[in-house]
Order: C-alpha cells, then structure tokens, then sequence
C-alpha cells in the first residue's frame, strides 16, 4: 500500500471506527500529511477537533504529541531549552513537544504572538535552534493547530502572515441529526472508545511513497492557468485589501495535486481546484473594512471569485492522462 489512493481509504476506514462523519475532513488531513502542509482547524468546543488530530496521527503510525496553548506558555515549553546538570555539571539539551511527527497547538490564539511565532517558525524551517545548536525535526512533521471562534475574551488573533503559514484552514461543525444519532449509539456501547483503540494501518516508508506518487501527478498549463486567475481574481476583489499570496497558489497546486492522486487519477482537473480552494485561500483573505463592517464572509466572496473565473472544462489537451475521464473516475 504505497499508493495514495489506498493509503486515503485505509486511514479513513479505520478512523471511521471511532469518528463519524468526517470523511472529508479526514481526506483533508491526509492531503496535507502528503504534501507537508500544516492545518488550522477551527469549531466550537465539543466536536472533536482534537479527537480528530489524535485519531489521525494514531492511524497513520506517527507520533503524537499535545499542547495546550494558554497565555503564560513560553516558547520554550515547545520547542525545548538547556538544562543544567549538577551531576556533570553541564547543560543537556532538553527536546520539547514539537519534536513529533503530528503536533497539536490547542488553541493556539490562547497563546502569546512571541509563542505562537515560535511555533510558526518550526513549521516553516522544519528545524528547531536550542542554545546555538539546530535540531531537525521529525519527518513527516504536521502541526495541527485548532481556535474556538466563539469565546474571544483573553486570545491573540493569528496575524495575516502567521494566518499564511497553514496549508488549509478547516471548519468542524456540528452534526446533523442523523450523524449525532449514529454517533449515540456507537458510543452508547463502548462509552470509553477513542484514539488508543485504533489500529495504525499505515506501514513503514508508505507515506514517502505516496508523496513522491503526489509530485509525479500531471497538470495541465491550462489548470495552471486557472489557479493563476483565481489567485489574481482575489488581490483585485473590491472587498479585499489583500487576496491569497504566492504561498497560497503553491497551495493550492499541491493540494490539487494530492487530492488527484488519493481519488485515483494522475492527472488534475478544474474540479480539484475548486474544492481545494475554500480550505486553502479563505483564511488568506483580509478583508477592507467595509466589508467587515458588513460582516461579509470570506465564503461569499470565495464564491463571487470562482463564479467570475471560467474553470479550463473542454478545453483539456491530449496530454492529460485519460482526460476524458469524469472528474473522480
């Protein structure tokens, strides 16, 4: 199993087990572990972001470690200080919890800027400097930070650029009836299930494979043109100071190209693009200040932004594999 096709339906089955309708938030996940993207998830208390974080990791083999992000935290207590011995009489490096392959910041706004940029600058350098001597961290290396919007009081809004440093923005919403119903019962027989009780399914050296399966898949001039136009539709939108950067169309390439790949195709679509880009390019947004007086939603203009950029549909060359395959044939 070194493809990512079957790499994507073995996590999401076994995580399946103890998590209910978060399929694609799960598929989420996994384009991001595929492309060594960081992800900032963000829903009210209770619907299992953290859950969610821990399943994942715990499925996917990889270690797993948890922070709580409160205003007192130092930088340290993350990245790892000096220790002074008094046996030798020498300082020893001590690792802090970043060093794991899945780090989840719980409430990263709850944090301090000095804090959260220490963090931030982990995920960006893959590395860690401690009393002059440079760490790299465990590879893959995916920090999954999670934000409560409803209680504010005593948090520090990640500013724009620290905002850019994660791959996807992804919402946990509440679930619908039928969902919460199925959730009831499941748990209703085995009240104490969790990530403990899953299975990893992911064997040694699969996900370098399937990443490297990622980079070989084909994109059209055409789908690179499309990105192009979206990210260009949203620095000239009137209710934007600022649209998407550089980084975001970097983004949104590799997403594309990792949700291709985990639905089988080598080669990819408009359509890709397009269900990538709320994840990838809302949380880049920074509105002008009349339209968050109006409380305009990114979503909406998202939306205005897709619907004014023609997607490249029939307009596909003979160099795409089995272009004239429906989207996720």
């Amino acid at each position: 199993m070194t493809d990512p096709e079957s790499l994507a339906a073995n996590i999401a089955g076994e995580m399946s087990t103890v998590l209910v309708g978060m399929d694609e938030l799960i598929e989420q996940l996994t384009i991001a572990l595929l492309t060594r993207g960081h992800v900032l998830l963000e829903g009210v208390p209770g619907v299992a972001k953290t859950t969610l974080a821990h399943t994942f990791a715990q499925t996917s083999g990889l270690t797993y470690n948890r922070v709580q992000m409160t205003p007192d935290i130092l930088p340290s207590d993350i990245t790892g200080n000096s220790v002074y011995r008094v046996q030798t009489g020498e300082f020893n490096v001590r690792k802090g919890p970043v060093f794991a392959n899945v780090v989840v910041a719980d409430e990263i706004n709850r944090a301090t800027p000095k804090t959260q940029s220490a963090l931030l600058e982990a995920m960006a350098e893959g590395q860690v400097s401690l009393d002059g001597e440079t760490f790299e961290l465990p590879d893959p290396f995916i920090v999954i930070a999670t934000q409560n919007p409803i209680e504010m009081e005593g948090t520090f809004d990640l500013l724009e650029a620290q905002r850019d440093r994660f791959q996807q923005k992804l919402t946990v919403d509440l679930p619908d009836a039928d969902i919460e119903r199925d959730l009831l019962d499941r748990f209703n027989g085995s009240p104490t299930m969790g990530p403990e009780d899953i299975s990893p399914v992911v064997p040694d050296g699969a996900i370098h494979a399937a990443r490297e399966a990622v980079k070989d898949v084909h994109v059209e001039d055409v789908v690179l043109e499309y990105i192009l136009d979206l990210v260009a539709a949203s620095r000239d939108h009137p209710d934007l100071d600022h649209g998407a950067s550089p980084r975001g169309s970097l983004a949104l390439l590799q997403t594309s190209k990792a949700r291709a790949a985990v639905h089988g195709r080598d080669y990819v679509t408009s359509d890709d693009v397009k269900q990538l880009a709320e994840p990838v390019l809302n949380h880049r947004f920074v509105l002008t200040v009349d339209a968050e007086l109006s409380d305009t939603p990114p979503s909406e203009i998202l939306s205005d932004i897709l619907g004014s950029v023609n997607p490249p549909e029939g307009k596909m060359s003979s160099q795409a594999p089995d272009a004239a395959k429906t989207p996720d044939q």
